[in-house]
């Protein structure tokens, strides 16, 4: 039989796979940095993992379909699946089905963390953001395609119009709270 603090020691001890999700300009990055260094994790950005053909298309102002997502999705999915311990990768994961799809390439649970925030904080993010491929024209196109995690899928949301710091515990206070 296992105690309450072999079974707490036996769940730190899994690989723990999170996705860092929302619109661009929410923070993924930033939040998946700080997180990673929280929860002793690696954090991969997955705007990496796009293919040059997705990045000339979006600094191109163009969205993306479907049928450019899927590629990045599995190696999403797949990047998460082959690393050890803890890892968090940031990823839009905007779709339900895009969430299911890289579920499906881990093959293993995976904890989705939404970064919510109103139109106009991110859109003002996004204008003051410099070097990134993604352009702010691109964020109604984002919050049009979102849709927000439901109850069955469990995922942590939280609004990002607060200090940075205020995020980082919200998340890490949502996850400790599911250790009891």
């Amino acid at each position: 039989m296992l105690t309450a603090a072999s079974q707490l020691h036996s769940k730190a001890m899994r690989p723990r796979r999170f996705v860092i999700m929302g619109v661009s300009g929410c923070g993924k990055s930033s939040v998946g940095a700080a997180l990673a260094y929280h929860l002793s994790g690696a954090y991969i950005d997955g705007d990496d993992l796009h293919p040059a053909a997705n990045v000339a298309k979006m600094s191109a102002g163009v969205p993306l379909t479907d049928a450019d997502r899927w590629p990045w999705l599995n190696s999403i999915g797949e990047c998460l699946a082959q690393a050890e311990g803890t890892a968090l990768i940031g990823c839009s994961a905007l779709k339900q089905i895009y969430r299911d799809r890289i579920r499906a390439a881990v093959d293993g649970p995976v904890r989705f963390i939404h970064l919510a925030g109103k139109k106009e904080v991110i859109a003002a993010r996004l204008q003051a953001r410099q070097g990134h491929f993604m352009p702010a024209a691109l964020l109604e196109s984002q919050f049009a395609a979102l849709e927000p995690p439901g109850p069955a899928e469990q995922a942590i949301t939280v609004d990002i119009d607060q200090p940075f710091d205020a995020v980082i515990a919200a998340v890490i206070a949502a996850l400790e709270e599911e250790k009891l």
